[in-house]
This record gives structure tokens, C-alpha cells and sequence, in this order.
């Protein structure tokens, strides 16, 4: 500035270059403006139309603030239009939030008709909380059934046995309904499937008898709704309806019959035991007199040498040893004819 007041004030070479700088200058700024003009007028000129009056000055620092415009005017547009008032510094703190502008708004409105009670701060929360807030309000607006059990999961029915021992496949339908209220930290679907299925299974297993839970399948959603399966979620019961009840396997019988295949299998291995102990105990007793019969052939190998000890001694003469040959014979003779020569010879 100090040079453009020297050129300015130093003859006419100086003002000339004083007066090129200041129209530069201008004309630089004349077409920033124009430029932000051009870029800013239709949003300006659409929300001035639509009653959703928005400051130029308001559009140029959202521009700084990397706020999108386009999306706070639409959303003030669309609000303005459904006879709802929201302060676009509402607006750009949920953006800046990086929260979901257009579907908050969309929220409201859709509220707003069946004068559901949601405020934008409420909205913004639940928004901001991965939740999603237009969907919950149309869920609120009409109610939507929810399968027990999920198919997406795999299972098709909740089996449960009842005390005669018969299985019962049943099949859920729940109707529920969003609470706004608890939305935020709320428990989802899969809590209310899981809750309605053991409900189902604990009024099953503690009928006396598969009959009555055919007869009588509204007393499974009688006793499921008394439970208050919907505290703490974010959703609110209206009905649970039994869609169907079929019998399954006969549980009790299936397993009367593994038990009693389990004893058969324990009496074997039982028999098994005792059969080996009886093979090893003969065994035992083959091998002892296997000993005994060692012992026998080496207490006869004695005797010969008895006997020529006895000669050399005098105490045996030879008289008394033809008479042992005799005795001997004699008795070879008389166990071959017992039969027990022949065992022996085997």
C-alpha cells in the first residue's frame, strides 16, 4: 500500500501506475464476486422461492466452512415445505458432525405427519449413532414382522420337546413396532428373535403333552407377550402370531434307545473284560504246569543218578534194581492201559 501511495503522489508516471494497480485490483475482486454470484445465486434464488430464505453472505461461509450448500438448502427446502422450522446452523453442526443431513430432515417429516414426537436434536442423536433414523420413523409409522426363527440364519422352525418326550416345530411371526424413545442403546432385531424363541421353547417344554400345544397353539403367544420380551429394546411388541406347529422325532424313545444300546455296549465291554481276565488266568495256569512238568523231568533226570550213586555206595544191589525195572514196567504197563500213556505220549 505504501508503494501504491508513493506512485500515486510522484508526477504523472507515478499516478498512472497507482491507477493500473488500484483498477487491478478491483477488477480482481469484481470478478470474485461475480464468480461467487454465478456459483450461489441459483441456491439463493431456489430457497428465496421455496420460503426457506437463506443469506448470500450465509451460502459464501458455508463455502469456507466446507460445508456443502447444496445440501443445507435442499434439506431446509424440503423442511420449510413440510411446515418444519430448522436454523441452518442446526443444520451445517449435524454435516460438519459428518451425520446425514438429508435423511434426518426426511425423518422429520415423515414424523411430523402422524405427529409422531421427534425433535431435530433427537433425530440428529440417533442419526449420529449409526442408527438409522428414517427407517426406524417408518417402522414407528407402520409396524413391520419381524420371523421367528430368522430364515436368513439357517433355521426354519424353534424346536422344543415337550414333557412326553415328542418334539415340537413351531414357526413365529412378530409384529413390532420402533420406540423412538429408546432407540438410541437399544437392542436390535436378533434380540427380539432370541427372546421370542426362548419364550416359545420354555412354553413348549412345560406343556404335559405335544396334543395340547397342537390344540392350543395361541397359548405359546399368550405366554411369550406376558413375558415382556420387548423391555430394553427398540422396538415395542404388538402380536406374536404362531404361523405353524408340526410334530417332530419322538425324543424320548430316540433316547430310551441310545441309552438302552449304551447299557448293551457297557455289558459287552463288561463280558469282554472278564473273558480276557479268564484267557489270561488259563494262560497262567498252562504256563504253571508247564513249570510243574520242567520240574518233574528234572526231578526224573535225578534218578538215574541217585541209582549209580547208590551202586557205587553199596547201599542198591543189583537184585534191588531188577526189581525197580520191574516195579517201573509194571506201572508204564498199567498207565497205558488207564489210557493216561496215551495223553502222555501226545
Amino acid at each position: 500500500m505504501s508503494d501504491l501511495l508513493y506512485l500515486m503522489q510522484g508526477g504523472k508516471e507515478g499516478i498512472g501506475a497507482g491507477w493500473v494497480i488500484l483498477f487491478f485490483v478491483l477488477g480482481l475482486a469484481v470478478l470474485v464476486f461475480i464468480g461467487l454470484a454465478i456459483s450461489f445465486f441459483n441456491l439463493w434464488l431456489q430457497a428465496l422461492l421455496s420460503g426457506a430464505h437463506v443469506s448470500f453472505l450465509n451460502l459464501v461461509a458455508m463455502r469456507l466452512r466446507n460445508v456443502s450448500a447444496r445440501v443445507i438448502v435442499s434439506a431446509r427446502i424440503r423442511a420449510a415445505k413440510a411446515g418444519i422450522e430448522l436454523d441452518t446452523d442446526q443444520l451445517e453442526a449435524h454435516y460438519l458432525a459428518r451425520g446425514n443431513v438429508l435423511r434426518v430432515v426426511e425423518a422429520l417429516i415423515v414424523a411430523n405427519n402422524p405427529n409422531i414426537d421427534l425433535h431435530f436434536q433427537q433425530a440428529a442423536a440417533i442419526d449420529l449413532a449409526g442408527r438409522d433414523v428414517l427407517e426406524a420413523v417408518r417402522t414407528c409409522v407402520n409396524p413391520k414382522v419381524i420371523d421367528c426363527p430368522d430364515p436368513a440364519k439357517g433355521k426354519t422352525t424353534v424346536d422344543a420337546v415337550a414333557k412326553d418326550g415328542i418334539q415340537v416345530k413351531a414357526k413365529a411371526r412378530v409384529t413390532v413396532r420402533t420406540n423412538i424413545a429408546r432407540l438410541v442403546g437399544g437392542a436390535t432385531e436378533e434380540t427380539i428373535i432370541a427372546r421370542v424363541g426362548e419364550g416359545i421353547v420354555t412354553t413348549i417344554g412345560s406343556a404335559e403333552t405335544y396334543a395340547r400345544v397342537l390344540e392350543n397353539p395361541d397359548s405359546i403367544s399368550k405366554r411369550v407377550l406376558e413375558k415382556g420380551l420387548d423391555a430394553g429394546t427398540a422396538f415395542e411388541i404388538l402380536s406374536i402370531d404362531i404361523g405353524d406347529v408340526d410334530v417332530g422325532e419322538n425324543i424320548k424313545a430316540k433316547l430310551d434307545a441310545d441309552r438302552a444300546d449304551a447299557d448293551k455296549r457297557i455289558a459287552q465291554a463288561r463280558a469282554e473284560t472278564r473273558r480276557a481276565l479268564a484267557v489270561a488266568r488259563d494262560q497262567e495256569m498252562s504256563a504253571q504246569v508247564t513249570e510243574n512238568r520242567s520240574k518233574v523231568v528234572l526231578a526224573e533226570a535225578e534218578v538215574p543218578k541217585a541209582i549209580a550213586q547208590a551202586f557205587r555206595e553199596g547201599n542198591l544191589g543189583l537184585m534191588d534194581y531188577y526189581n525197580l525195572k520191574n516195579v517201573q514196567a509194571d506201572t508204564k504197563m498199567r498207565d497205558s492201559i488207564a489210557g493216561e500213556g496215551g495223553q502222555k505220549g501226545q
